[in-house]
């Protein structure tokens, strides 16, 4: 699930350090000639791609950055300390654009690729550089220059590491608001949801993930039914699926059977999908007495035959959500570090990623033909897109946690 993230920011390069003069004074010297050393350079701003940070949340909430400035020079022809750079970190695959000219400075695609952006202010001349054989004692100098100031942008495609799947009014919305500054709608019918919404969660400072609510399945998504084909397909972009289930509908039916459905929609679409990391996530255990949720969330388990991880929570009012932020967190970056030391392991990932692809594009393309041929049951001929490579975010903004 690809959606534009963007973060406008300032940067200053730095001023370059003034020369210095002055006239070496020592004891049977009184007339030593100049010494005024140079100052230094300023330091220069460069942005750098690096692997372990994956979104531009830092980015919102501090907008300007200044590289150091370069020290004036000294005498005894001491030259000025250079202003040390400043480096911006970004994910990998983060464009440069200059905002006033709409320039393109770079693409960074590789880890640790680094372009400049603002270049440091250059030093200037102490009095000894001006000197010569007509003028032995000059007084000239000559200041640094100003560095580079420019109104950069920051630009890349967010790819979903978590998706959250579930019936409708399971309450996905109201997770992605409990845990990011996303604020999708919420209310008490059936698809509220209608478009994908996207939150970045920040657990620190350059440690975040980001998680996407698409709209509730139904049993025949697979098929058309719903809204379901028309985002199935994203959760084949994200690393971990968390599977919402509402443990007190308000239909009465049973949560067990409920996911169920799910599973069995998520096979028809993708069997490798449906063989992806899923969590089971039991949501509004707070509607009923301890330990009657408690004894509920156990049957559901128990039906499924679940092996895998389980969080109860009740997003509604927070209870969870912080334990299950903190374990997804840790979740990824295992994955990432894993995946950075172990090129067959990154590699299985990618191959991964494209068998689930193809899958869907297989799947898709055989509901197309079905609707050519007039087979697609009647109400769900528009209920699909017909452009696999459509990123439905349209609609969708990107939003932060401070």
């Amino acid at each position: 699930m690809k959606f534009v993230d963007e973060a406008p920011i300032r940067v200053f390069a730095g001023k370059g350090g003034n020369g210095c003069l002055s006239f070496r004074r020592e004891k049977y010297i009184p007339k030593g000639g100049p010494d005024g050393g140079d100052g230094g350079d300023g330091g220069s701003v460069f942005v750098e791609a690096d692997s372990g940070v994956n979104t531009l949340v830092d980015y919102r909430f501090q907008r300007s950055y200044k590289a150091e400035n370069g020290e004036s020079g000294r005498g005894g022809n001491c030259r000025g300390k250079s202003g040390a750079d400043l480096i911006l970190k970004v994910p990998i695959g983060t464009t440069i654009i200059d905002e006033d000219s709409q320039e393109i400075l770079g693409d960074l695609t590789d880890d640790g690729q680094r372009i400049k952006i603002a270049q440091g202010g250059f030093h200037g001349l102490g009095n000894t550089r001006f000197k010569s054989s007509v003028n032995r004692a000059p007084r000239q100098t000559s200041n640094g220059s100003l560095g580079e100031e420019r109104n950069i942008r920051l630009e890349m495609k967010v790819l979903a590491d978590v998706g959250l799947l579930g019936m409708p009014n399971a309450g996905k919305s109201t997770l992605i608001r409990a845990v990011s500054s996303a604020r999708p709608k919420v209310a008490d019918y059936p698809f509220t949801t209608m478009v994908p919404n996207l939150g970045v969660v920040s657990e620190d400072r350059h440690r975040s993930f980001v998680i996407a609510d698409v709209p509730g399945l139904i049993e025949g998504a697979s098929e058309g039914a719903g809204l379901g084909i028309r985002f199935l397909k994203h959760l084949t972009r994200t690393r971990l699926l968390l599977h919402l289930v509402d443990i007190l509908p308000v239909d009465g039916s049973d949560p067990a059977d409920n996911a169920r459905a799910i599973e069995q929609e998520l096979a028809k679409f993708s069997p490798t999908l449906a063989q992806r990391d899923r969590w089971l996530v039991l949501n509004k255990f707070d509607l009923v007495p301890a330990e009657e949720a408690e004894q509920r969330c156990r049957d559901v388990v128990e039906k499924l035959g679940w092996q895998g991880p389980v969080f109860n929570i009740a997003a509604i009012s927070k209870v969870g959500t912080s334990a299950l932020s903190t374990a997804i967190m840790e979740y990824i970056e295992d994955r990432r570090e894993q995946e950075s030391h172990d090129p067959d392991a990154a590699r299985a990932e990618l191959e991964v990623q494209h068998r689930m692809q193809q899958e869907a594009r297989e799947r898709i393309e055989a509901l197309r033909l079905q609707r050519s041929r007039g087979e697609v049951p009647e109400g769900q001929e528009d209920d699909w897109d017909d452009d696999w490579d459509e990123d439905d975010d349209s609609d969708v903004e990107v939003v932060y946690q401070p």
